[in-house]
Parts: C-alpha cells; sequence; structure tokens
C-alpha cells in the first residue's frame, strides 16, 4: 500500500499548494506479511541473489526489481550489525574473564611459597646474600681440594691431574673447550652405561650403634602399623568408586588419621597419598618367597617391569635361619613402569620381616632418611607399606599386598598418563600381586622338567631354560632403558594424543649387552581401543608385516613357541624374518599380559648365539638390544570395556568411544657406533631412529584403523 506523506481536507487551494511543497518528498513502500517471509525464507538460502532470481521474485511478489535489490542490501548491512554486536558482546565477556584472571594470578604471585620448603620466597637482596655466601664456601672448597690433592699426590707418586685424566676424559675435554672459548660442535651427550651407587663415603662409614637403635625402633613402629592395617577393614579400609574389583581398597583418609596420627612428609601444596591393598594366590610357597624377598637381586628378577635397581646397602639384622624372623636391612631402589612420561620413584627404606605364627609371615618397606647428611631430592616417601604371605597346604602362598607412599608431583604428570597415575592404578597394589603371580607363573614353566615347546626345535629341559632365562633378562634390559636418563624431548614431533619422540644415547658397556653407542627413542600414544586388542595385534606374528618398517614387507615364521603362564598370551617365541640381507638373524620375542597390561618385547640374534641357548648352555654373555611395546589401560574406564563385535574378533575399528582407550608406548634401540668410534654422537645421528619410530607408529595408527587420531 503506498502512503503518501501529507495533508487531506476539502479546501482545493490549500491541497494544491501543499502537494506542491511534497513534490521533493520520498515515497516510502510498506511490504506486507507474505513478501517479507517469502524475502526472509529466500535470504537463508542465499543471501546474494543474481539478476535472474531477483526478477521472480519480483514478479511472484509484484515488487520492482530495485525494490528486491535494495531488499537484500539493506538485510544484509543488517545482519552483518548484528553479528558483529553478538561478537562484541562475546568479546567484552572474554576480555573481562581475562582481566579477572589477570588479577588473580597477581594476587596470587604476592602469596607465592618456595616449592622445596614450602616458606616464602627470597627477595633480592636475601638471593644476593645468599649469593656471596655460596661464592665464598666455593672459594673455600677450592682451597681445601687443592690442600687434599697435594697430599694425596705425596702418597700416591703423581698428580692428581693425571688420575683425573685417565678417569675423566671426556670433562678434561670439555674445560679445555671452555677456557679456550671456543664452542663445540653440536652434539647429543653420550651417558656412561654403569651402576654409580651409593655415595663412597657411606661404602666406607657403615652405620653406628645409635643409628641402627633408631632404625630398629622405626622398623618395629612401622611393623606394627602394617599389622593393624592389614587386620582393620572398614571403616579404614573402602572400596574406590571407580573399581569393581572385590579384592582393591584404598585407605580412608580420615579415619586413618584418627588411628594414626602423624605429619605429613612433604608440606608443599603438590603433595598427595596413594594407598592401596589387594590380594591374590601366587604359585610359590611361602619360605621361598620371603627368601626371594629379602635378597635384592632377586627383587629385581621378581618384578622386572616395575623394579629397574635396587641393592641391599646393609644387613642389621640376618634373622633366624630358617624362618628369616627378625630380618632387617637398609635398602635402596629406583621404580619406574610404562614409559618415559613416567616418573620413577626412588626409596631409601628398611625392609623388616617377622613370622607372626607358623606359615605366616609379614614384610614391612618403611622409607628412612638416608644419608643423614645428603638433601634428598626423592619426590615419594613410602608410609608403612608391606605384605602378608600366607603359606598354603598346595604348595601356594596367598599374598596381602598393602601400598601406602606420599608423592609430591612438583613436576605434574604428563597428560596421557595422569589418570593412571593418581588413581593408584601405576604403582598400586594390584599392579605388585598381578606381577608377582605372573613371574611365578613363569618361574614355574621355566623349572619345569617337561618341554613345553611348539615347533620341535628345542630337545633339552635345559635348553628350554636357558632360552627362557635370556627372553627374562631381554624384558629386564627392556624396563630399564625406558627411563631414559639425560633424555632429550623433540616436542615439534608432539600431538594431541602423542607425547613426541624422546631420544636418549649412552654408551653400553654392561656383560650381555652390545659394545659401543645405543640411541634409544621412544613415544607415547592413546588409542581409542580396548588394551587387550591393541596386544593381539602386536603377538600376532602374522600382523608383523603391518607394523614393522624393518621387514621390508617381509612375512615372519614363528619357529619356536613356549607357553610360559597360564594365559595364553604369555609366552617366549623365536621368529624367523623372511629378510634376504638377514639370513644369520633370528628374532627372539617376550609376550606377557595380565589385567592391568601387556607387553611384547622383541631382540634380534644371530644364529649361533641362538643354538647356544637352545642347546642349554649359559646364555648370560650374550649380547642383547630389545626393542618393544608396552600397553595399559589409559586409567579411565577400566574394568568397562565393551567392545563391539569387530573389535572383539579383530584388531579395531578406531571407533573406541565408550569402550575405554588405551596407551602405547614404543621404544627403539639401535647400536650406532662401535667402542672404537668417536665419543660424541652428532645430532644427524638420531634422525634415522627418529624416523623408524615415527613411520612404525604411523603404520600403526594405520593398521589399527586410527589414523584420524593426527
Amino acid at each position: 500500500m503506498d502512503l503518501v506523506m501529507g495533508n487531506s481536507g476539502d479546501l482545493g487551494d490549500e491541497q494544491d499548494a501543499t502537494n506542491s511543497q511534497n513534490k521533493g518528498k520520498i515515497t516510502c513502500h510498506r511490504h506486507t506479511t507474505h513478501q517479507i517471509q517469502t524475502l526472509e525464507a529466500f535470504f537463508k538460502d542465499c543471501p546474494h541473489p543474481d539478476e535472474n532470481q531477483r526478477r521472480q521474485l519480483s514478479k511472484e511478489l509484484g515488487l520492482d526489481l530495485k525494490q528486491i535489490k535494495f531488499w537484500f542490501q539493506n538485510k544484509r548491512t543488517q545482519t552483518k550489525a548484528q553479528n558483529e554486536r553478538a561478537n562484541n558482546s562475546v568479546l567484552r565477556a572474554e576480555n573481562e574473564r581475562v582481566q579477572c584472571e589477570n588479577l588473580a594470578i597477581r594476587e596470587a604471585l604476592k602469596n607465592v611459597i618456595c616449592p622445596s620448603c614450602g616458606g616464602p620466597p627470597f627477595g633480592i637482596e636475601e638471593r644476593q646474600r645468599s649469593l656471596q655466601k655460596l661464592q665464598l664456601q666455593n672459594s673455600q672448597l677450592k682451597e681445601e681440594h687443592e690442600k687434599v690433592s697435594n697430599l694425596l699426590a705425596k702418597y700416591i707418586g703423581k698428580p692428581i691431574c693425571q688420575m683425573n685424566s685417565s678417569l675423566m676424559p671426556s670433562l678434561r675435554g670439555s674445560a679445555i673447550l671452555e677456557h679456550q672459548n671456543v664452542l663445540p660442535p653440536p652434539i647429543l651427550p653420550v651417558h656412561q652405561e654403569m651402576d654409580i651407587g651409593l655415595d663412597l663415603n657411606l661404602q666406607f662409614k657403615g652405620i653406628n650403634d645409635l643409628e641402627q637403635s633408631l632404625m630398629m625402633e622405626t622398623a618395629t613402629n612401622a611393623m606394627d602399623e602394617l599389622i593393624r592395617l592389614m587386620r582393620i577393614n572398614e571403616p579404614l579400609w573402602i572400596k574406590p568408586p571407580s573399581s569393581t574389583n572385590i579384592e582393591r581398597y584404598v585407605i580412608h583418609p580420615e579415619s586413618y588419621e584418627k588411628v594414626f596420627p602423624r605429619a605429613n612428609h612433604f608440606k608443599t601444596s603438590s603433595a598427595r597419598v596413594e594407598s592401596s591393598k589387594y590380594s591374590g594366590m601366587v604359585t610359590m610357597n611361602g619360605m621361598q618367597l620371603v627368601d626371594m624377598l629379602l635378597d635384592s637381586d632377586k627383587w629385581v628378577d621378581l618384578f622386572p617391569t616395575i623394579v629397574s635397581k635396587a641393592r641391599t646397602i646393609q644387613v642389621l639384622e640376618p634373622g633366624i635361619n630358617g624362618n628369616r624372623n627378625g630380618c632387617l636391612q637398609l635398602m635402596h631402589e629406583q621404580m619406574h613402569i610404562l614409559s618415559p612420561l613416567v616418573s620413577p620413584r626412588e626409596y631409601y627404606f628398611l625392609r623388616h620381616c617377622q613370622q607372626i605364627e607358623l606359615g605366616l609371615w609379614v614384610i614391612v618397606d618403611v622409607s628412612y632418611e638416608w644419608p643423614k647428611d645428603n638433601i634428598s631430592s626423592s619426590h615419594c616417601w613410602r608410609l608403612p607399606s608391606g605384605f602378608m604371605i600366607q603359606d598354603m597346604t598346595n604348595g601356594c602362598s596367598n599374598v596381602t599386598w598393602l601400598e601406602h607412599v606420599e608423592v609430591d608431583d612438583k613436576t605434574q604428570t604428563h597428560r596421557l598418563y595422569r589418570d593412571l597415575i593418581c588413581n593408584n592404578c601405576a604403582y598400586g597394589a594390584e599392579r605388585w600381586v598381578v606381577t608377582l603371580q605372573r613371574t611365578c607363573e613363569r618361574l614355574l614353566a621355566e623349572n619345569s622338567q617337561s618341554i613345553h615347546e611348539v615347533g620341535g626345535v628345542i630337545n633339552l629341559p635345559q635348553g628350554r631354560k636357558s632360552l627362557m632365562k635370556l627372553a627374562h633378562r631381554m624384558v629386564k634390559n627392556f624396563c630399564s632403558m625406558l627411563s631414559m636418563s639425560g633424555k632429550l624431548d623433540f616436542p615439534q614431533l608432539s600431538e594431541v594424543n602423542n607425547s613426541g619422540v624422546r631420544v636418549s644415547v649412552r654408551k653400553s658397556l654392561g656383560d650381555g649387552q652390545p659394545s659401543g653407542i645405543v640411541v634409544s627413542a621412544a613415544t607415547s600414544l592413546w588409542l581409542p581401543l580396548p588394551s587387550h586388542n591393541v596386544f593381539n595385534f602386536f603377538k600376532d606374528e602374522k600382523m608383523r608385516v603391518q607394523w614393522d618398517v624393518l621387514s621390508n614387507g617381509s612375512p615372519v615364521q614363528e619357529i619356536v613357541h613356549i607357553s610360559n603362564g597360564s594365559h595364553l598370551g604369555n609366552f617366549t617365541s623365536i621368529i624367523w624374518p623372511f629378510i634376504p640381507t638377514e639370513n644369520n638373524m633370528l628374532m627372539l620375542q617376550e609376550s606377557c599380559t595380565d589385567q592391568l597390561g601387556s607387553m611384547v618385547v622383541y631382540a634380534p640374534i644371530d644364529i649361533p648365539s641362538m643354538n647356544l641357548a637352545i642347546s642349554g648352555d649359559d646364555s648370560s654373555n650374550i649380547p642383547i638390544l630389545p626393542s618393544g611395546f608396552v600397553i595399559s589401560s589409559d586409567g579411565r574406564q577400566r574394568d568397562h570395556y565393551r567392545a563391539s563385535t569387530s573389535t572383539e574378533t579383530g584388531f579395531g575399528t578406531g571407533t573406541g568411544i565408550g569402550t575405554g582407550g588405551s596407551l602405547l608406548t614404543v621404544a627403539f634401540q639401535i647400536l650406532v657406533s662401535s667402542p672404537s668410534s668417536s665419543k660424541e654422537l652428532n645430532m644427524e645421528s638420531v634422525a634415522t631412529v627418529n624416523t623408524l619410530i615415527s613411520s612404525t607408529v604411523q603404520r600403526i595408527k594405520a593398521s589399527l584403523n586410527c589414523s584420524n587420531l593426527d
């Protein structure tokens, strides 16, 4: 409807005058509801109509082409303004939020504390005074060092500098470069592979009587607490909400503080407490198990996937012969599991054994400040923990394990393993018991006189035992390598579900390892598949061609298969790779699995060395350099895996939503030079290992239909 703006009336002259005045005014057109709805609907599909579309709308709605054109122009301008206002509102809210966070951070910085002692940080003046004090002490120590060096030189008969040159040539070379202000070329640090052990002072000083009495009192109190913790159930022990396992319990913090009041060892806000209790039956009699647990070397053999190093510092009380009652010893151990992303744990602790009654032992572990004059950098402290061993009539033992530790996470655990570490699954009691069960089953199969081997290659029980010992040593070497001391990170290779590649270079000189410089590379990633599906993929030799880059697409054949546990996935095997350039090499492989995770470890061994092991000879000197895979659940939906039919029968479809994921660590080791080669390794030397592990990961993702994780 067209409306002309102006006055109306019956006066002719007045109306003519008015009309003549309104000739220059714009005529406004108000569209009908139908026209507006039609234009709005068309605008949603096509905000920029062409000439033909505008002409079609003009015919349908009875409007001029210019009216159609101007309406769309106005509509686009209006929509743009509305979007800008909405974006401005969002940005304004985001700006206010950032300002609030900035203000909160400034307030928090005012109340910052020292991460080492928990107190307020040093000011600038205090730091300057502390620095001057350290410089003064440093100069005094230098003077004392010169005096002692001169004194020793008189007795030894040669200058100390000659001793230093023979012991630390690499350190002397770096000192010369520094003195001459010459920068060395980019190199990777090569770490000497040797057990440094304890401080030299500890090897000569020993432990005085007063210290021994304090240790005995500490161990006795810890034993009393452990026995009470073993015998009391609710309300001290409760089942964690996330677990469906009837044997797994954690401590109720409030109830524990009422029964055992104590001050926390770590005072920082990043400290937390881990506790767990778990029971299981193992195929070993109680007395034999007690003897192995009190031997540091056998302690490592029982738990090769957890304990990387252990030693007995001093036996304070040997205990009664025949039952080891009253045994007390000071020990040191280093533990590490799963991945280089998981921080190792180190303890100085007392281990005390007590026989409660016939066939029942309790062994307690409790941390101890040792050495006294050493400021420990350990981020964990073991509260009274241990295990109760009940001897059974069938030659087995019922073991109840209790873990109770304080952990100070100054460096937060990597996001991939954070859930697994923080819910007591990584170093919890359940892992200790299931590992002990698997190891005892393996020892039973290793010492069996009957030959359970598929392939007909091994004819003697001694040959099977020698081969299984070689595979056990291979697994120990692989697990100790995972800590990767002195590792270098390549974060540019990281993805959302990947940790990036970590590389470590070391000089290998130990018995049973190839001599030379070894490059180790490892990466960890998350896969949306249950862990048992991933394990089934790796343990199947027919699938090896899909992930093994070095096989060049050639198939492999399993020529020896030795079952070493009740689960079908626990076995030792020899694989023959059909590689024309490697006719003299075989592959030794160990596959093991339990309810907490799995592992597939392999190493190339030449045929003469393999024949030596199969014949029953000593295999401890056969050089071996293992690589492999570590698989575990992601700690988020444990015990709730319900995969689809396709994933139950195959190796995965890549759709793990709601089924629980898994964490995979891929680790390789390569001997890159002989002992006679240069001790320094250029960065370019690790490019091959980096490419190898990256291409292997891509192959694994493609085979498991998980390439979309990139």
